[in-house]
């Protein structure tokens, strides 16, 4: 097999992809198990919220699933999954959950009381009340736990190398050692540094684009903390009439 040239971007034969494909391939990778992870963590968060009893035991499963190493996860699955895309995706869907699911929990929990009240007075039933009202307010706290969860996919999925082809960015690694090439470690790194800063910064934005009641700057946020402070609940009614009035619409 052909190393390649010696340039940066010269990829050995073996990987299968270009540069750009590699990208793909890693993004893939890691984004499916993070929707995966937030689609299951929705409807377990709100029963974890409807049933505190029920979080206790959730979130200590979830966190003993945390605790298996990455490379014993893989491992373990290949005799199921064989050295397939599911071999990575399944470990870090799990890790995924772990991370968003206690932000989610946390973040409608965070609801002001005044502000759920005021959702019944109006006739939402517990489902409108989450989806409606909960969950759009709790958007802070969720994509904080997003972004963790994305830049930690992201770096994870360069494990999956050792299970065959299947790290994405992180297959030019072992490739370095192979043929003795730092060029291509430096390649990897880079480039998974990179792809993990410009996914936060997307987050970020849709972040922002989602809560337009939130202060933006420091300046913002320091006036809006003083005026808390001068009148606590002052903010609160508002920003909960005005979810409230967009919810209803």
């Amino acid at each position: 097999m052909s190393s390649g040239g010696n340039g940066f971007f010269d990829l050995p034969s073996d990987l299968q992809h270009s540069y750009a494909g590699l990208i793909g391939v890693h993004l893939e990778e890691s984004l499916i198990p993070v929707a995966i992870g937030l689609a299951v963590s929705l409807p377990l968060a709100q029963a974890c919220v409807r049933f505190r009893w029920l979080y206790p035991p959730v979130l200590w499963i979830t966190t003993i699933l945390y605790a298996i190493p990455s490379i014993a996860f893989f491992v373990f699955l290949i005799d199921y999954t064989g050295d397939s895309a599911t071999t990575v995706i399944i470990p870090l869907t799990v890790y995924s959950l772990v991370i968003l699911l206690p932000s989610i929990v946390d973040g409608v929990r965070s609801v002001p009381p005044e502000t759920l009240a005021a959702a019944e007075a109006m006739g939402f039933n517990s489902f409108q009340r989450y989806f409606q009202v909960e969950l759009p307010m709790a958007v802070p706290a969720i994509f904080a736990g997003l972004r963790v969860a994305t830049v930690s996919s992201i770096s994870l999925v360069s494990v999956g190398t050792i299970i065959g082809n299947q790290g994405g960015l992180g297959n030019l690694l072992g490739d370095a050692l192979a043929y003795h090439r730092s060029n291509l470690a430096v390649t990897s790194v880079v480039s998974i540094a990179v792809l993990g800063v410009v996914m936060d910064l997307l987050l970020i934005g849709l972040r922002t684009l989602l809560t337009p009641w939130m202060p933006r700057g420091r300046k913002a946020a320091r006036r809006a903390g003083l005026a808390a402070a001068v009148e606590p609940d002052g903010p609160a009614r508002a920003e909960s009439a005005a979810r409230l009035e967009g919810a209803a619409k």
